[in-house]
């Protein structure tokens, strides 16, 4: 059987992430931003992660091992978390009104908790603001391993699997 040429996990990686970008404009421009549809953005990847997996696992002949499989999804989501990262910087650079509304809505939303004083919320929005791009990065790279484990865990789970055994006929 004629083996082809695997998609690399750069190009998959590249491929999920433009499909994430347009879907953040979208979300960004129709006053979206706030609802539960930024909640697809997770499915996105996994389905994305599930898809290139198994294209990937196809395209060895479906010899790969299961190892080999997650490696390549996990590999794909770390690439895919850069594109991603690099996008939301320069996006709220762009449009710091985005950075200023989520602020305020943290800030209303501790208000309304009522659990602290207005000068702990001030010394919280503070310390918000100071650390802004750490939190950002950091919560993009921590979620995106989370969901990226899930869907690489998901997609070599179910891609189909016929490793060559050591001591069986070699295969050509």
């Amino acid at each position: 059987m004629e083996q082809k040429k695997p998609i690399s996990h750069l190009v998959a990686g590249l491929i999920i992430a433009a499909i994430l970008v347009i879907f953040s404009l979208i979300i960004y421009f129709s006053g979206l931003q706030n609802s539960a549809v930024n909640w697809l953005q997770y499915a996105i990847i996994i389905a994305g992660l599930i898809l290139f997996i198994n294209l990937y696992g196809k395209s060895m002949n479906n010899q790969a091992s299961f190892g080999n499989l997650f490696s390549y999804g996990f590999k794909t989501t770390a690439f895919l978390a850069l594109i991603v990262i690099a996008f939301f910087v320069i996006f709220f650079l762009a449009f710091p009104d985005i950075k200023e509304k989520g602020l305020e809505m943290a800030r209303q939303k501790m208000e309304e908790q009522g659990k602290l004083t207005q000068d702990q919320i001030d010394q919280g929005m503070a310390m918000a603001r100071k650390m802004f791009w750490v939190f950002t990065i950091g919560g993009i790279m921590l979620v995106y391993a989370i969901v990226g484990a899930i869907g690489s865990l998901i997609g070599a789970a179910v891609t189909k699997k016929q490793p060559a055994t050591p001591f069986g006929p070699p295969t050509v």
